[in-house]
């Protein structure tokens, strides 16, 4: 099996309180990889609380399931147990590796972060101040400021992608202990939670210790569908972020493409690949960056989404050369949709995807990351080695085509922020 070893299959249980386990047994090492994932992240927050799924994951390491801040840390510390806690729009995830011997302790704990975070009045007051002071440097940031203006002209500022992913100042400081507590009452719940374990763990025994970290966990329902998409821009837009004492102009540059579940979604996928992440940013990188010498980088990126996604197109230039660069970005996504892909490029981009799978699956945690996506977007177990067919049977009419429907100059969403003139 791609990039799992020759073990057992991975194993897929469903709970009677809704809660999802996917094992992968894996002898190689005495140690196992646990993700655990929640339906739940910054596209949950509320119109005015923006910033409550961030703050709530600073939190849930701070005491849990009955243990205070310190508890938690020493016996983190007494495993060698360092967990990482991430948020995107649609999920918190809490993952960390541990010895197969400590695996009960390990798990119960990380079960009791997501299950029953303390959210004492002083921890959220400590870790607001934090969140609050990575919020002013965020808006000193050109970079920063022009992704957030571009999601805010692609999706609305009413649309969960179109709002600050880590909420404002002014929103962060009004989210106090019962806030949080209420947004973790409606929104973490069993039936929207996923355990991963890889590494040295039979099924039984993954099923068994999942059973003991969170039987007495009820409530709650399937995560609410994702707001959709609205409809991509009818014209083109731009938004100027005048920062003068900055030294460089960010560009972000942007359209709406397909979501995760779409057909063309492996099309979309070596569009922007060929446009702007492959190499050294592909045809934007060698074309702004190599040739022009006007860009200190130039790329692009493309976010599977439950939704239509963004794919954006980013650079940093000197104030001069904004101008010049908008205008060689057009040119390239409008020579994209107009004459889409090489044979070259097409067989180049695919054989990149089809051989970087195994490489993200060499260890535990790439694969426990690899498994929790394809549950999220409901890929199947068998998805690793049902992607590299996918992958091939692209055509290049079917890559031109995406290209059609996504890349149009004269809809793009553009935001710069540096030292520019307000228009």
């Amino acid at each position: 099996m791609t990039g799992r070893g020759a073990g057992p299959a991975p194993v897929r249980v469903e709970f009677d309180n809704g809660l999802t386990l996917l094992v992968q047994e894996n002898r190689t090492q005495p140690a196992v990889s646990i993700s655990v994932a929640v339906s739940a992240g910054a596209a949950a927050d509320p119109p005015g609380g923006e910033g409550a799924a961030w703050l709530l994951s600073r939190l849930l390491d701070r005491g849990a399931g009955g243990r205070s801040a310190g508890e938690v840390a020493d016996l983190l510390d007494l495993c060698g147990v360092s967990p990482a806690v991430g948020v995107t729009r649609h999920t918190t995830t809490v993952a960390c590796d541990c010895l197969a011997e400590d695996v009960d302790a390990v798990l119960g704990l990380v079960c009791d972060m997501v299950r029953a975070p303390a959210c004492s009045d002083g921890e959220v007051r400590l870790r607001r101040g934090q969140l609050v002071t990575r919020l002013r440097q965020d808006e000193d940031r050109p970079a920063t400021r022009a992704v957030e203006a571009a999601m805010a002209l692609l999706y609305g500022d009413a649309h969960p992608y179109g709002r600050r992913p880590r909420g404002s100042v002014d929103t962060v400081a009004a989210i106090d202990a019962g806030r949080l507590r209420d947004f973790h009452a409606a929104h973490f719940a069993p039936a929207r939670t996923t355990v991963v374990l890889v590494g040295a763990i039979a099924a039984p025994a993954a099923e068994a210790a999942v059973a003991r970290a969170t039987d007495e966990w009820r409530g709650g329902g399937r995560a609410a569908e994702p707001r959709p998409a609205p409809p991509p821009p009818a014209a083109r837009r731009r938004r100027m972020i005048p920062m003068p004492a900055k030294a460089q102009v960010d560009i972000a540059y942007g359209f709406t493409a397909v979501p995760r579940s779409d057909p063309a979604f492996h099309a979309c996928r070596i569009m922007n690949l060929v446009l702007g992440e492959y190499g050294i940013g592909g045809r934007l990188g060698r074309s702004i960056r190599e040739r022009q010498g006007m860009a200190y980088y130039a790329g692009s990126a493309f976010e599977a989404s439950p939704i239509a996604g963004p794919l954006l197109v980013r650079a940093g230039v000197a104030a001069g050369n904004v101008d010049r660069a908008i205008a060689s970005i057009d040119h390239e996504v409008d020579r994209f949709a107009r004459d889409g892909v090489t044979a070259g490029e097409l067989a180049d981009a695919k054989r990149y995807l089809v051989g970087s799978l195994p490489r993200s699956l060499e260890t535990n945690a790439g694969i426990a990351r690899f498994l929790q996506n394809c549950e999220q977007f409901d890929l199947g177990l068998d998805y690793d080695r049902r992607v590299p067919e996918l992958v091939r049977s692209v055509t290049a009419g079917q890559v031109a085509e995406a290209a059609r429907r996504t890349l149009a100059s004269d809809r793009a969403a553009i935001a710069v922020a540096g030292p520019c003139e307000a228009e």
